[in-house]
Parts: structure tokens; C-alpha cells; sequence
């Protein structure tokens, strides 16, 4: 008969086991059915018909995605095509295959084909300067999305979340979490110079560091390192079994987006950590991101960045523009949304693209 030690100790092996079973195995978890209906990221038609003083059959929206090598783009093109086909205008997509001088070529090539309104994707904010600039002088306007671009550029307005706000709220969350408690930070990136990421970096350490003064009355941000991910699962999985190598006393993970660190989760359980190290991103609301933080202790939060509210914010702008709009902000948010174990079964639909 087993001694309640003896139970405690075969406990104390197991749950290791499970928990890194979890991790590992995560992606291929049966679906589940109970998904929210009012997701941002769901694969449900949510189109809209926008009202239009005039006819829109016939015209053209292209939209140039600098990849399609992540869901995010791919839900990102979806919401712009189902959202420019249900006002009965005809979609256009080119895709930069993450390769700027391919980017370029296609934002021209679009232009060629005269579009009546190019949404854009940035790759890099300073090279697709010059070709705003050439859809201007051919009468097309230009809408940046997601992404952003520098001022010197001709566009009517950049589209995108909130990411300083995002980042903010998943830091204050942080800094609450750990509240006196020493927390050394591994900072995971997307890539140097992106304007998006940093200013989800931005908001995501303005956030420690205010919250932090209200409850504490100092600041402590403890960066240990910062790595690049390039975006990527693969980069994610490198950078941080190479920060866990030199910075083994590494308890909180903060990144610039779930992609950033989704790759990154792999190697935390593989050293068996997922009980020490904590991890907060500062924007998506990846599928994957939501799941993990549903079923898991070590997924503290994330922030919405729906690529279907661009998307549609994108065509209805595209449509205002078409019926005379003119005094749009240089800069049109969604709304800020933080994401934790408390509404994350709101905001999962498991058949979303993202």
C-alpha cells in the first residue's frame, strides 16, 4: 500500500510530465466547441456593407501584404478581400514575399493597374516612401495598415491598434503580478528598427515602470537581454534557448507580440522552467496565445491587435475617402483590449485564421 510520501513524491514527478506534455503538444489539441461568437480574430464571415452615396460596382482596392509567411497576414488579406467583395468592389492583393525591392514592385504594379484606393503594408517604414508618392501623383490614396510609415510619405492615414495602450496594459498587469517581487526581465523583439515594435516596447515598459511607482514608489526595470526573433516561431525557439543558456535566472519574458514567444514556450518547457519563468506579450491575440493562456499558469497575458477590425476598419475608410471624406486623423486605432485568464474564453474561436 502506498505511503501518502510516496504518493506526494510519484505527484511531484508527474506533474512536470504533464505540464511539459501540454506545452509541446498544444498546437494539435482538439478544438473546441464552445468558441466565442463574438471574437475579433474569428474565421465567421463579419463583413460589413458600408453605406455609399455612390455606385461602387466596379471599383478596386488592392492591397499589398509585405508576407503571407504568418496568419496574421493571412487573416489580415482575408478581412480586406471579404469586406471589399461584400460592398461589390473587386480585390486586388500583391504580396512582398518579405523581400522589400519585391514589395515595391508589386505597390507599383498595383498602381499600374489603377486601383482606386491602395491599402499598404509596410515592410520597412523609408523604402515604400517613393511610392506613395507615385499612387498621389496617379490620383490613388493611400491607407498604411498594421504597420507604419515615415511621415514624409503621402498616405491619407495609418490604420493599426493601439499599441502603445496595449503594451501598457499588459505591463501594468505584470507589475502588479509581481508586486514586490524582483522580476529580471528577457526582452524577446520582433526585429531592430521596427517602429511597430517599438513602440509596443514602449508601452509595454512605460507600463512597468508606472505601475510600479503608484504601488511601490520606484522603478525597477531589471533587463537582463533583448533578442530578436524576427517575427518567427523559429527565431523565437533560438533566442530563447540562447538567453536561457546565459541568463538562467531569467523569471519573466516580456515580447513584442505572441509570435514573438510562441516558439520561445518550446524551449522553456524543454528546460523545465514553465513553473519559474512568467510570460506577458505586449499585443496580438494569436489563437495559440489566448490557448495557452486558458490552460496554462505561465501565459500571463496578451493584447488584441485583430487583423479583422483593420481589415475592415481599412475598407471602410477606402469607401468614406470614395464618397468625399477628407478629415481623417493621421492615425486611426482600434480599441486597446487585454487579454487574461479571465476573458480569455471570450476572445478564442479555435477556427480563426489568427
Amino acid at each position: 500500500m502506498e505511503t501518502r510520501k510516496t504518493k506526494i513524491a510519484l505527484k511531484n514527478v508527474l506533474k512536470p510530465l504533464l505540464l511539459c506534455t501540454l506545452v509541446l503538444n498544444l498546437f494539435s489539441c482538439v478544438e473546441q466547441n464552445n468558441a466565442a461568437k463574438n471574437n475579433a480574430n474569428s474565421a465567421t464571415d463579419t463583413s460589413e456593407k458600408v453605406e455609399s452615396a455612390i455606385d461602387l460596382t466596379g471599383k478596386k482596392i488592392g492591397y499589398c501584404t509585405p508576407s503571407l509567411n504568418a496568419p496574421y497576414y493571412q487573416a489580415l488579406l482575408q478581412s480586406i478581400k471579404t469586406n471589399t467583395e461584400k460592398n461589390g468592389m473587386v480585390f486586388l492583393s500583391a504580396d512582398g514575399q518579405d523581400d522589400i525591392n519585391k514589395q515595391v514592385a508589386a505597390v507599383e504594379d498595383l498602381i499600374t493597374k489603377g486601383v482606386d484606393a491602395l491599402l499598404l503594408n509596410p515592410k520597412d517604414p523609408d523604402a515604400l516612401v517613393g511610392v506613395t508618392k507615385a499612387a498621389k501623383a496617379a490620383g490613388i490614396p493611400v491607407f498604411i495598415i498594421d504597420s507604419s510609415i515615415d511621415p514624409s510619405a503621402e498616405y491619407v492615414t495609418t490604420i493599426q491598434s493601439n499599441n502603445l495602450a496595449n503594451g501598457e496594459l499588459a505591463g501594468e498587469w505584470v507589475a502588479k503580478k509581481f508586486g514586490n517581487n524582483k522580476m529580471n526581465i528577457a526582452l524577446l523583439s520582433g526585429n531592430a528598427g521596427n517602429p511597430v515594435g517599438k513602440t509596443r516596447k514602449q508601452g509595454l515598459l512605460q507600463g512597468i515602470a508606472e505601475e510600479q511607482l503608484r504601488s511601490l514608489g520606484h522603478i525597477d526595470l531589471n533587463i537582463k537581454t533583448q533578442a530578436y526573433t524576427d517575427w518567427s516561431y523559429a527565431g523565437g525557439l533560438k533566442a530563447m534557448e540562447d538567453i536561457l543558456v546565459a541568463h538562467p535566472d531569467i523569471n519573466v519574458v516580456i515580447t513584442e507580440s505572441d509570435v514573438c514567444v510562441l516558439g520561445a514556450i518550446k524551449a522553456i518547457a524543454q528546460a523545465g522552467k514553465t513553473d519559474d519563468i512568467l510570460i506577458v506579450a505586449g499585443a496580438d491575440g494569436q489563437k495559440e496565445a489566448i490557448k495557452y493562456i486558458m490552460d496554462t499558469d505561465f501565459y500571463g497575458c496578451t493584447a488584441m491587435n485583430s487583423p479583422v477590425q483593420i481589415g475592415k476598419n481599412a475598407v471602410q475608410y477606402a469607401i468614406q475617402y470614395m464618397n468625399g471624406k477628407r478629415d481623417f486623423p493621421k492615425t486611426s486605432f482600434t480599441p486597446p483590449l487585454l487579454i487574461t485568464k479571465e476573458n480569455a474564453a471570450k476572445h478564442y474561436d479555435p477556427k480563426a485564421l489568427f
